[in-house]
């Protein structure tokens, strides 16, 4: 309990303090984002990596609080899938590189003992698809963090419950460095997670859900699970379906993510987080009581129904442009563009012949047609005809109304 404490303390501050001073170097090196509204540095996740490893690889070789061999190897692959999202931040590797990279690293830590080789199967897929979810939260100011933490307190409380008091304090850890790490991730951010963290933290989380529910009957152990990291997995599939129904490619980034929606509906950046932890803070209860034994397994539903609920009413924000609309102006094709060209100049020749006397000539009247003044004119005949000597006509100053509103073309001769 005491180390536990300590282990939480120490985690807090050095995340803190490690965040910090990682920002400059970010900057000096580029390592930035630029999604959001102004670059942000993206080795906030390295910071969060190696405190976690730091105090949780401190408390096995003091003897303190050993991890076990499970454990240990579950914190290995994690800190290999953060090095490989910080490749991903320096190098920007596709996403099936991050998803087959992770996966691989969820094979080689899942309990093929307890679970069984069809439910490990599924459990690979399940650590590999929330740890890229993960990732896919880090998309606004502090909603990976927030979402992060009330995780790992949520799966520390399934693994105290269970003795595991390595894991637990693993999680602890992670929750603290998380929450220190939110000191500068807090809206306006100054740094952020990037892939390494994020893929770390949702790989730990993921992991320490499988370890918990190993041995326990497969269907509820799949809704506790599910119930746990609720939220990572609707911003995921509403993402998928909006850009399904929007004939966008599954892969290209846009602002259609949960905080993006919420912000469409009114929002400020911290309420969207504010919320955003709140829906987080039902799921995960609802799957500590099931796993804890304190609610029946049919409260899952209940996140089930939220969550389709919730992912139904946010498809219906719009979040994609209009095609076809610049702004607020209409953009017109060239074919448009050429017809009602067309159509002027029709209606313009049309207007010539019917109009040609109302129009003065550019030729200098004689001395006999000047006492002639066109039919429609006003003023004098002589300010008339100097007026109509100089091509292309120029209005008058005064106020005329325009007998035709068409273009016209002036015949000479």
């Amino acid at each position: 309990m005491l180390y536990g404490i300590a282990a939480a303390t120490a985690s807090f501050l050095l995340a803190a303090l490690l965040a910090a001073l990682l920002r400059a170097p970010a900057l000096r090196l580029a390592l930035v984002d630029r999604r959001r509204q102004r670059p942000v540095p993206l080795l906030g996740g390295a910071a969060v990596v190696l405190v976690t490893g730091a105090v949780a690889w401190t408390g096995d070789r003091t003897g303190v609080v050993p991890l076990g061999s499970g454990v240990g190897r579950l914190l290995a692959a994690g800190v290999a899938v953060g090095a490989l999202g910080l490749a991903a931040d320096v190098w920007r590797l596709r996403r099936r590189w991050l998803l087959a990279g992770t996966a691989v690293a969820a094979a080689c830590v899942v309990p093929y003992g307890e679970t069984g080789p069809v439910a490990g199967g599924l459990a690979v897929a399940f650590v590999a698809a929330v740890a890229v979810a993960f990732r896919g939260l880090d998309h606004a100011d502090g909603v990976a963090g927030t979402v992060g933490v009330v995780t790992a307190f949520g799966v520390g409380a399934c693994a105290a419950a269970e003795l595991m008091d390595g894991l637990a304090v693993l999680l602890l850890a992670l929750a603290a460095a998380l929450t220190g790490f939110l000191l500068h991730n807090w809206h306006p951010a100054r740094i952020a997670l990037g892939a390494c963290g994020s893929l770390f933290a949702g790989f730990l989380l993921a992991g320490a859900t499988v370890f918990t529910r190993a041995g326990h009957e497969p269907l509820a152990g799949a809704g506790v699970a599910f119930a746990l990291t609720a939220l990572a997995g609707v911003d995921a599939v509403l993402v998928l379906l909006s850009r399904r129904l929007a004939g966008r490619p599954l892969l290209r980034g846009g602002p259609d993510h949960l905080a993006h929606r919420l912000r469409r509906l009114g929002l400020t950046p911290q309420g969207a987080v504010v919320v955003l932890a709140v829906a987080s803070f039902c799921g995960v209860l609802v799957g500590v009581l099931v796993h804890t034994g304190w609610a029946g397994r049919v409260a899952v539903l209940w996140v089930a129904g939220g969550a389709v609920v919730g992912t139904a009413a946010l498809l219906r924000v719009r979040v994609y442009g209009a095609r076809g609309v610049r702004g607020s102006r209409e953009v017109r094709v060239p074919g448009e563009r050429r017809a009602e060209a067309h159509d002027a100049r029709r209606a313009g020749e049309g207007g010539s012949r019917r109009v040609g006397a109302d129009v003065p000539s550019r030729r200098r009247p004689t001395q006999a047609q000047g006492s002639r003044t066109p039919p429609g004119a006003t003023g004098a005949p002589g300010e008339a005809s100097s007026r109509g000597t100089i091509f292309p006509v120029r209005q008058s100053r005064r106020a005329e109304k325009p007998q035709v509103n068409e273009v016209l073309r002036v015949r000479n001769g």
